[in-house]
């Protein structure tokens, strides 16, 4: 059976809108201010290397693949050829190939999804898809890497709507320098038996 894992990068008071600086936020590109370390970097490449394919929502499906093609190197490789899955009613084109566009019942075809054969489907950004994917009780696994700042405003991950969740934490740990954490909950819809793989990484010693 498939997992379905979210993973996010979110302030302290659960904005997720704009890490990067790429969107019309005016406070976006919070995340750069950081050092995540070279430990943190290596956590986010494990991550998208163990993945077996990436299940995204139309904006940042079209954000992605406004930024990825063209690009090199093995996360950049990685990301441009694993299988994309977008939830969208309005998407025609997906010229970012290999991707699959699911408009019908998006709780019956994941379901069906993670019933078949394959690894991991990783889920990034996407805050409307989450919610769902978590009223639908489809998310087993949920990670976030926690910068400490509080923005006050911007689109946050759990917003007024979001179904209650219980949560299991099975790994908080810092990475970098600048109190970057990493968060790691299963989910109560995650099926006891399950493995979870808790991502490690090789800590650089000065």
């Amino acid at each position: 059976m498939r997992r379905i894992v979210v993973t996010e990068f979110v302030t302290l008071d659960g904005v997720m809108q704009d890490p990067g600086g790429a969107e019309d936020f005016s406070r976006g590109g919070w995340a750069s201010q950081f050092d995540r370390g070279a430990d943190g970097d290596q956590y986010k490449v494990d991550e998208l290397m163990a993945a077996d394919a990436l299940l995204l929502g139309r904006r940042t499906f079209q954000g992605f693949a406004a930024a990825w093609p063209g690009q090199t190197g093995d996360f950049a490789d990685k990301i441009n050829t694993v299988r994309k899955i977008v939830v969208s009613s309005t998407l025609e084109d997906p010229a970012w190939s290999p991707t699959t566009v699911i408009r019908g019942d998006v709780a019956r075809e994941l379901g069906a999804m993670k019933d078949g054969p394959g690894g991991d489907i990783l889920v990034a950004g996407s805050g409307q898809l989450v919610r769902t994917l978590l009223a639908d009780g489809l998310v087993d696994e949920l990670r976030l890497m926690v910068f400490p700042i509080v923005l006050g405003t911007g689109n946050r991950l759990f917003s007024d709507g979001t179904p209650e969740t219980s949560l299991r934490l099975v790994e908080a740990r810092p990475v970098g320098p600048a109190g970057v954490m990493v968060l790691t909950y299963t989910t109560s819809s995650s099926p006891p038996n399950m493995r979870h793989d808790v991502l490690t990484v090789t800590r650089r010693r000065a």
